[in-house]
């Protein structure tokens, strides 16, 4: 039993370690981060108005990320919403790095201590209003604004670019800002 136990351990570390170095190594292609990036101008509150659904956010509306800055220099970010099913309130805190050129969107975001995923702003209004995020393969994806819509206009433009990139937009799901 003490056996299993520790195989299991070990199978879920090597499990996360894997797809922490791939997703760190591997870009989803054509997903390029936005040039002229300035953090300070997206931080803040975001609310989501879309995604891909993962198994981290399944069942949940109402989802929120406030991005700050931490003192040496990495963003703290602070995701929460409500899962209706469960009938109770979500809160994850992690934090994100730069990959590279810090005027550049292309960053990495942890949730679980080392493993880190991307986190790729692909479109970018030039007010910080909208945001087009995606990760490292196309099972994720996030529509992002200031409040808790978005106008149609932008919607149908983050569609096309989320197309053009290989995500199939008719999985995405819109999210209840209720």
């Amino acid at each position: 039993m003490k056996r299993n136990i520790i195989h299991f351990i070990l199978g879920v570390f090597m499990f996360f370690a894997l797809t922490s170095f791939l997703s760190c190594s591997q870009k989803l292609e054509g997903a390029t981060g936005v040039s002229n990036f300035d953090v300070s101008k997206y931080l803040g509150k975001w609310y989501e108005v879309a995604r891909l659904d993962t198994w981290f956010e399944k069942d949940m509306d109402n989802t929120e990320a406030f991005y700050s800055l931490n003192e040496d220099g990495t963003v703290r970010v602070e995701n929460s919403g409500y899962n209706f099913v469960k009938k109770k309130w979500k809160t994850s805190i992690g934090k994100a790095k730069f990959r590279g050129d810090k005027n550049v969107g292309d960053l990495k975001v942890s949730f679980f201590g080392p493993f880190y995923g991307d986190y790729t702003i692909i479109a970018l209004d030039s007010e910080y209003k909208y945001s087009l995020v995606v990760g490292n393969t196309n099972e994720y994806l996030w529509i992002l604004s200031r409040t808790k819509t978005i106008p149609e206009e932008v919607k149908q433009q983050y569609l096309d670019i989320a197309k053009k990139v290989g995500f199939d937009v008719s999985k995405i799901y819109w999210v209840n800002q209720n």
